[in-house]
């Protein structure tokens, strides 16, 4: 079993960058040790490991997932209210979210990742299977300059792993104009 290493720190007022993966995207066996590395560390590690990989679960290329997943974010936006959205993007097995929270953070990411979780295994045909790893990274955004930087980041990882050539061009994220 994968050993917690992120701290989850929710400063009201500030925004949050939140990212998460598909449940077996990254094997326990190639998972750092945890005192490698510190937690900013192991994300940068980890995001770089599932934007190459080719292996292991990829649900969210399927268009039907990625178009599920997509909704329910912007779904929790505008109906429910739970976060103001900055940017997202649905890899094919990982979703970087930036948001201003305006609910408590664990609340609306067990209620995101639990309604995606259960809808795309019924689209798989999948039952009593986890979908979504446990564990989400967090990160409470520092100032405006950073707040930036970090969008840039979430549209432009398309283009980094190599499947568009520019961000406009891919569905699944805010950059896309959806």
């Amino acid at each position: 079993m994968q050993q917690r290493r992120l701290p989850h720190q929710y400063p009201e007022g500030r925004a949050l960058f939140l990212t998460w993966h598909l449940y077996g995207s990254v094997p326990a066996s190639r998972f750092p040790a945890p005192h490698d590395l510190s937690a900013g560390q192991a994300f940068v590690w980890i995001d770089r490991y599932l934007d190459t990989t080719r292996t292991g679960p990829l649900w969210l290329k399927r268009e039907e997932i990625a178009r599920l997943v997509a909704g329910a974010i912007h779904h929790s936006a505008q109906h429910l209210r739970y976060y103001d959205l900055e940017a997202y993007v649905v890899m094919a097995n990982h979703v970087h979210l930036l948001v201003w929270p305006r609910a408590v953070a664990p609340k609306f990411l067990h209620s995101l990742k639990g309604y995606t979780a259960r809808e795309a295994n019924k689209i798989l045909g999948r039952t009593g299977q986890p979908f979504w790893q446990k564990e989400s990274y967090d990160y409470w955004v520092r100032d405006s300059a950073e707040l930036e930087r970090i969008r840039r980041y979430i549209e432009r990882n398309p283009v980094k792993a190599g499947l568009v050539s520019r961000v406009e061009d891919y569905p699944w994220s805010s950059a896309s104009g959806a």
